[in-house]
């Protein structure tokens, strides 16, 4: 039977009571046949939660998923689906998507467009511009004709466990419409029943609990970067390894990790103060505007003044983090004895050293990440949208990582820079030179080459770094009950 033949077999069921006309699609059970037969990789007749996390990585799908459709479908409780389970599990879920269809599909011509999808959020009280909506609806389109069929629908959403309109809502939302690429620049969007019940700071608190574990696991690769940075390397002869291997000598192994307290412990309050900033200077803009969701170009400024925002608080801690980073053996018995002595011989103005190319660098560094960003993902979904239903979290994962390394090529000067402001009194001896002096001083003596100094332990925590964080914070949703 042909694929026409078939969505008329689709729509033949009763619409209200969500049957989709099993008894008129012979080749269905063929279909579930074909597909257990891909996903049971061993042959014995039964796919077990490996094989069907394995079978939903190869679809570009989250492999958490696996263990709710198993929890739900493995009426035996013996940890594996056979065909019956499998195919029971297929026919309920597809009875729920078909019912979501037929809502979306508000002129009932088998066929959902842009105009519905945008309506259908609208009236879930989530707002999105003809651009947004284009893109959902693009990641479904296997066939480039810009509507969705039943088709199109079904498979697009046949391994993910949703319920209703509401939850693929949030998983759009969430996948496409606001995930531009801001990281650490711009916060996640959230709706009023969202932060009423809590999602929002748990989402919050993941992401938080995966930036701690990530900079831990990365801490020594992050101590020799601003040891380069303000050192030097060129008349010194220290490079990456010697230079953890002095580390070591001086202060032992424990040593390799000092600063990453504070780098941990800046995490919460910059986390919670730049989107508090960011919900404030995104509903100014909106106001100004007389409502309205905002443009992309709108929330890359709410943003990056988010960012300032919540830099200007917590600067102080950077400082510390630079001074407690580079600190030798004994200098200074903790954060609090840190931050006394710099009071003390340096006076409160010390702990703002170095915020102008902070600041300055927020700019170049989110505008080319979000960029970059965006420019990958649109080509990767352009391209490969056919063959793939929809992006898949390694394809966003590498568009990430692409993107945060350019904005870091972009601004490392000025963040070289700044800690070398932040460090100055640690100097002793030396000028203590402004943004413009630094700069000056560093070509005249190093050159070029000399602005990017510690770039390549930089580089190297980039992958370590977002690997950790992601599987972190994809297990600390589970813990919180965040996503689904």
């Amino acid at each position: 039977m042909g694929e026409d033949e078939e969505r008329i077999c689709a729509h033949g069921g009763n619409e209200e009571n969500g049957d989709i006309g099993a008894c008129q699609e012979p080749n269905r059970e063929r279909r579930y046949a074909k597909l257990f037969e891909q996903l049971d990789l061993n042959k014995d007749g039964r796919i077990d939660i490996n094989e069907l996390k394995t079978g939903l990585a190869d679809r570009g799908l989250h492999r958490g998923e696996a263990e709710e459709i198993v929890l739900k479908s493995d009426m035996n409780s013996d940890g594996m689906l056979d065909f019956h389970e499998f195919s029971q599990y297929l026919q309920a879920h597809e009875k729920r998507l078909w019912l979501m269809f037929h809502s979306l599909d508000h002129n009932n011509d088998g066929q959902i467009d842009v105009g519905e999808v945008q309506h259908s959020l609208h009236k879930l009280g989530v707002t999105v511009t003809m651009e947004q909506a284009s893109r959902i609806l693009q990641s479904m389109d296997r066939d480039g004709t810009m509507t969705i069929d039943w088709n199109e629908w079904r498979d697009h959403f046949l391994f993910n466990p949703f319920h209703n309109m509401e939850e693929i809502v949030h998983y759009w939302k969430h996948s496409h419409m606001f995930d531009i690429g801001e990281h650490l620049t711009v916060p996640d969007e959230f709706s009023e029943q969202e932060r009423r019940s809590g999602l929002m700071w748990r989402q919050l608190v993941a992401g938080a609990m995966a930036g701690a574990v990530s900079r831990t696991g990365t801490a020594p690769l992050d101590r020799i970067k601003v040891f380069l940075q303000v050192h030097g390397t060129a008349s010194r002869g220290i490079h990456l390894w010697s230079g953890l291997r002095g580390m070591v000598e001086e202060g032992g192994i424990f040593s390799l990790w000092r600063g990453n307290g504070i780098n941990v412990l800046k995490i919460a309050p910059e986390s919670a103060i730049k989107f508090m900033s960011y919900e404030q200077i995104k509903w100014l803009i909106r106001d100004s505007k007389e409502g309205g969701s905002l443009k992309v170009q709108e929330r890359f400024i709410a943003g990056s003044l988010a960012g300032a925002t919540s830099q200007t608080i917590i600067y102080p801690m950077e400082v510390l983090k630079t001074r407690l980073t580079l600190r030798k053996t004994g200098q200074y018995s903790g954060m609090a004895d840190c931050a006394r002595q710099i009071l003390k011989t340096e006076g409160v103005r010390a702990f703002y050293r170095g915020y102008l190319p902070n600041t300055l660098g927020i700019i170049p560094y989110a505008g080319i990440d979000l960029a970059v960003y965006e420019t990958l993902k649109n080509a990767w979904l352009q391209r490969y949208c056919v063959d793939s239903a929809d992006p898949g979290v390694l394809v966003l994962l590498g568009c990430g990582t692409i993107s945060s390394t350019c904005g870091q090529l972009a601004s490392y000067p000025l963040a070289l820079i700044r800690t070398r402001m932040q460090a100055q009194a640690i100097s002793e001896g030396k000028p203590k030179l402004t943004i413009v002096g630094q700069f000056k001083h560093i070509i005249s003596h190093e050159g070029v080459p000399g602005l990017y100094r510690g770039i390549t332990p930089n580089f190297l925590k980039v992958i370590p770094a977002v690997s950790i964080s992601y599987v972190v914070y994809e297990q600390m949703k589970k813990v919180l009950g965040v996503g689904y």
